[in-house]
């Protein structure tokens, strides 16, 4: 079934205004009552098992007690996963949001985690912030400056590998009748994994194209590349198809994830991602409204955690082969 307010949403992602969230944090708690029960019958089974058996009476847990143990077990990882894989194999249109941190294992830095890239607040040798340095204005102004973050960035990806978790997520598009990927990540190593539908809602880092004349070309390797580089045809300077801070994003990749929404999906799962954009926290926050399943993988709080239904705080190489286990 369609779901015309979430569609409706992200169709205006670029600057979408979320609605109030008390009330999308309780489908969490909704969804472990009837295991909560199911413990509790268990709990209480098993007492008058061992009061039958001995000649000493065992001191009756309180309602307190009860609940806090209750709660501990909603807070154990191995049942988040377990919980979080049985509604999931419900779903049949799966939508996944994915950020550096499924990278991270492949060997490259985070953004804004523990050790990210733009986590210290530390200037570049040219006294910017790597915001700055990775800017439109700069690309236009300095591109000498952006250019050489931009090779450290590609040299990175280049030697990198796709990990487990990326392969995972290729598993677990046979479990579902569509799984779509929107990743914001640059690396390619989605599509090297072997990803089918996959939205690189931030570019590749690896196409080219000319700012003045628009001509492009896929490079694989940026060694011994003339920086800034500048197009043999008119002489414009190139550049990679990538959003850089302070632009918008590309329309062709916000059409298709409001094609994908409009077509009516059932699960969203975000993992390695800190959802800071609005573009990428909009789409979950509307989803916890409607009580559409909701699953993050990350082992830090973001700006989503807070809502989502399960919240497995594990790596990404870690918490999605488990859930690709619990699914087969």
């Amino acid at each position: 079934m369609k779901n015309n307010s979430l569609s409706s949403d992200v169709s205006k992602i670029i600057q979408p205004q979320c609605a109030p969230l008390s009330t999308v944090g309780t489908d969490r708690k909704r969804a472990i009552e009837p295991e909560k029960k199911s413990f509790a019958k268990q709990n209480k089974k098993s007492k008058s098992h061992h009061s039958s058996t001995t000649t000493t009476t065992a001191p009756m847990l309180d309602f307190e007690s009860i609940l806090v143990t209750l709660y501990e077990l909603k807070e154990d990882k191995r049942f988040i996963e377990v919980m979080a894989a049985k509604e999931l194999r419900q779903a049949k249109n799966v939508l996944v949001i994915t950020g550096a941190g499924i990278s991270a294992d492949s060997g490259l830095p985070t953004y804004r985690g523990i050790g990210g890239l733009y986590s210290n607040g530390q200037e570049t040798e040219e006294g910017l912030t790597i915001e700055e340095a990775l800017s439109s204005y700069i690309m236009r102004t300095e591109p000498d400056i952006s250019w050489k973050y931009i090779c450290q960035i590609e040299s990175a990806c280049r030697s990198a590998k796709q990990n487990a978790a990326h392969e995972a997520l290729v598993a677990l598009e046979s479990k579902f009748e569509h799984l779509t990927v929107v990743t914001q990540n640059v690396d390619g190593l989605h599509r090297s994994a072997g990803t089918n539908d996959l939205i690189e809602i931030h570019g590749n880092i690896h196409q080219l194209f000319c700012i003045s004349c628009d001509r492009e070309k896929y490079v694989d390797d940026f060694d011994g590349m003339k920086i800034p580089p500048t197009c043999n045809r008119c002489g414009g300077l190139i550049r990679p198809r990538i959003v850089l801070f302070g632009e918008m994003l590309p329309t062709s990749a916000l059409t298709q994830l409001s094609e994908i929404v409009n077509q009516g999906i059932d699960a969203i799962i975000t993992i390695g991602t800190s959802s800071i954009f609005p573009y990428i926290a909009q789409p979950v926050l509307r989803a916890a409204e409607n009580n559409i399943l909701t699953i993050e993988i990350n082992p830090n709080d973001t700006k989503v955690s807070h809502v989502v239904r399960y919240h497995l705080r594990e790596r990404a190489i870690i918490a999605l082969p488990a859930l690709l286990k619990h699914l087969s």
